[in-house]
């Protein structure tokens, strides 16, 4: 069983009688990234600035590392690094002296770390270069160096890809991975690029005005989101028998239901439905089904009005 990083318990959090969360319950294990899917106003930085103890719920808990109790988890927060909304950066200083002001705020002794991590990030090369003049995604690769400063276990990035070029989220994506599966980083990330996250993440949280809505692993979500054709039958059994004998194929899935998907003959529904009808096979539902990520999504929060 892997060691539970953070478990949130019916967290809520309400801004002048508004609720921005409303008992928000999550459980995050070791190693893995979290895809955290949302519109703007869904809660996804008002949950990321609970767990890191910039904000505090209104009702319910968490625990951290096993943890709770609000002592407990300040220390325990030492083990976190986040990039939440904006970078924490200062302007007026170079990518180096912005990396040196955070290690020295959070006493870490280890000078060397600077250089490694401007390297790890891509922006080893700015020199004197203040920070003010950094593009947008040069700013992003900074605040990302500042949340991995003191190797956290726990990583939070809010939007971390905003502002790159394609090359840019091809690195970034290559790095979130390495630290995962070099380092056992738990990572938790947001982003409006939701094909992006369908190559980054391992699990899915999708959350929808200040609810959570679904949680599901990569897995399951190309499950679902698999292109097949969907077949309901009132003799299921003979239906599976056709397939395998007249059709040659054991490319399905008989679902608890006792509806099929059937992953083959996408491009020959009628030869898939003639075939089905020669050999008696009443048809009662037959329809092409599969999402991207983005329809999934949609189809989660409510449909397109609500995106």
């Amino acid at each position: 069983m892997k060691e539970m990083i953070l478990q949130t318990n019916n967290l809520t959090k309400s801004y002048k009688g508004n609720l921005a969360l409303h008992n928000v319950s999550i459980n995050l294990e070791a190693g893995k990234i979290y895809g955290l899917i949302g519109q703007n106003g869904a809660g996804k930085s008002t949950l990321m600035r609970l767990i890191t103890g910039l904000a505090y719920p209104t009702t319910g808990d968490m625990r951290l590392f096993g943890h709770s109790g609000e002592k407990e988890l300040q220390l325990e927060r030492k083990r976190i690094g986040s990039m939440i909304e904006y970078p924490s950066i200062t302007s007026n200083m170079t990518a180096k002296d912005n990396l040196r002001l955070h290690r020295l705020m959070r006493g870490i002794p280890d000078t060397d770390v600077e250089d490694e991590l401007l390297e790890l990030v891509g922006i080893a090369d700015t020199g004197k270069k203040k920070a003010r003049d950094f593009s947008l995604g040069m700013k992003q690769r900074l605040g990302i160096a500042i949340a991995l400063l003191g190797s956290p276990e726990l990583l939070i990035l809010d939007e971390p890809i905003n502002g790159l070029d394609p090359i840019g989220v091809v690195e970034i994506r290559n790095l979130i991975k390495k630290l995962c599966e070099e380092r056992q980083m738990t990572v938790l990330i947001s982003s409006h690029n939701l094909p992006e996250l369908y190559q980054t993440a391992t699990d899915y949280i999708i959350i929808h005005k200040g609810e959570i809505k679904q949680t599901l692993t990569l897995d399951q979500l190309e499950e679902r989101c698999r292109r097949h054709l969907l077949i309901r039958t009132i003799e299921p059994e003979k239906l599976v028998s056709v397939l395998e004998m007249k059709l040659n194929t054991q490319n399905f899935k008989v679902m608890p239901d006792k509806s099929v998907k059937l992953y083959d003959y996408l491009d020959e529904r009628e030869l898939l439905a003639r075939t089905l009808f020669e050999n008696g096979i009443i048809i009662t539902y037959l329809s092409y089904e599969g999402d991207t990520l983005e329809d999934y999504f949609i189809s989660m929060v409510g449909g397109n009005k609500n995106v």
